[in-house]
């Protein structure tokens, strides 16, 4: 496979994905640009603008495996990872067998994370990070392409339990999903206000194709000066005291350089320019940084902070 393929194939993939969902276009590049690093999304918007639908929609153009869980303060580790059974042979003898649970997929969502407890939330993190699940003392490794996309409510606040920082971390972007445009909402009610006939999504990409789409994106060169100025960016996070009170670490500046070779590749580039970079330093940082108490009485969130540092 050629970058030039990887053009071709993100193309007929936005194209099929138009078909079901209308507008989002950033939300669903940058969706791409994670999946094609092997890497992980935190989603945050309101509710009703089409996340879940987004990555059912993707999952299936990719022929992968999904599967939903749907956080509460009452779900349990097990419920995500998977537990024991016990299981009764014809001859009456018994044995545990194991059960998977949902975290063995390829696609993974999980539905308003805040929601679920700390002791929950920490049931994804070996899952996230180390591709595999450890229940009962024996450890199963997860199938791949590997994907969580978590979704989170930026409303409704009141009995939700933020992710830690080092949780936060593991994801490699933080996408806001913005309201559609005034013309797309006119499309989204013409759509599904009327007869819906919705178009069932047909596989654009092979299992195989998307884990070697993964491997040709790392292989995308970048120029030493566009590295330096990929961790000059991040560098820039530990030093603006004044307005950031915790920088980001080195995995901002790794999550940075992949990032932008992936959105290289979507535009059929082999190599990457410091548009890309710019273009994903955003979503790569966001939640990253810990802003401080001077920056909050100006008003400032994270990405106005960050648009300075880019300046």
């Amino acid at each position: 496979m050629r970058v030039e393929d990887g053009k071709r194939i993100f193309e007929s993939l936005f194209k099929e994905i138009q078909k079901d969902i209308i507008g989002q276009e950033e939300t669903i590049a940058q969706i791409m640009i994670a999946l094609l690093s092997d890497s992980h999304v935190l989603l945050e918007g309101y509710p009703g603008l089409a996340k879940t639908l987004i990555v059912k929609t993707i999952a299936q153009l990719i022929d992968l495996k999904f599967s939903r869980i749907q956080n509460t303060p009452d779900l349990m580790p097990s419920d995500i990872t998977g537990t024991y059974i016990i299981e009764e042979s014809s001859a009456g003898k018994r044995s545990f067998k194991f059960q998977p649970g949902p975290v063995f997929a390829n696609v993974v969502l999980a539905d308003e994370i805040n929601r679920a407890t700390p002791k929950t939330q920490s049931a994804m993190l070996e899952a996230m990070q180390e591709r595999q699940v450890t229940v009962g003392g024996t450890t199963y490794p997860l199938d791949l392409p590997f994907f969580v996309l978590a979704t989170q409510n930026p409303i409704e606040q009141e009995g939700t339990y933020p992710l830690p920082e080092a949780q936060a971390d593991r994801f490699l972007l933080k996408i806001k999903v913005q309201y559609p445009k005034f013309e797309e909402e006119i499309d989204i009610v013409s759509k599904y206000g009327e007869e819906l006939k919705r178009v069932v999504p047909k596989p654009v990409l092979s299992k195989k194709d998307m884990l070697e789409t993964q491997s040709l994106t790392r292989q995308i060169p970048i120029a030493a000066d566009m590295k330096r100025y990929a961790v000059s960016i991040v560098d820039s996070t530990r030093k603006k005291k004044d307005l950031i009170e915790y920088g980001a670490s080195p995995r901002a500046s790794i999550g940075i350089v992949l990032a932008a070779k992936a959105r290289a590749m979507i535009a059929g580039r082999k190599y990457v320019v410091k548009e890309d970079i710019n273009a994903v330093a955003m979503p790569v940082l966001r939640h990253r940084i810990i802003l401080t108490f001077e920056a909050e009485r100006q008003n400032l969130d994270e990405d106005e902070v960050i648009r300075r540092l880019l300046k």
